[in-house]
């Protein structure tokens, strides 16, 4: 049976720090350890942050839901702002921005993003090394 952790967030700035640390927690939770630890919460920290700076709905909040099944874990952020879709982008060297989505591409073993009836959703997958695996108990 999988585990997963999900949780919302208001559309601010200021609670994107919270959303990391939530994303940390559940991952030690569930035995979930470095390397692969790091680039999840990276990664979450990289979509929350797109999804507060650029959805345009107000008084919104953001959706971040962790899966954890078999050798895999998902990472999803949702926000209300359906027809906006992320889209990878080439960056200039000195750019201040525009980097968030090559990193989930660099990171992530497959991403990408759906629109659901309300909501858009990009999410990341991280296949379980063997290593990892064996780390996270087998209850999970």
């Amino acid at each position: 049976m999988p585990e997963s952790e999900t949780f919302r967030i208001p559309k601010h700035r200021r609670h994107v720090p919270g959303a990391r640390q939530q994303v940390g927690k559940a991952l030690a939770d569930w035995g979930v350890t470095e390397p692969l630890a790091g680039s999840v919460i990276l990664l979450a920290n990289e979509l929350v942050t797109n999804a507060v700076a650029h959805c345009r709905i107000p008084y919104a909040q953001v959706e971040v839901k962790l899966t954890l099944h078999d050798a895999q874990l998902l990472l999803e952020v949702s926000d209300p702002d359906r027809l906006r879709l992320p889209r990878l982008r080439d960056s200039a060297p000195d750019d201040e921005g525009g980097r968030g989505l090559a990193l989930v591409a660099a990171l992530a073993d497959a991403w990408g993003c759906r629109q659901d009836p309300y909501t858009k959703c990009v999410w990341a997958v991280f296949a379980l090394t063997e290593t990892e695996k064996a780390l996270v108990p087998a209850a999970l």
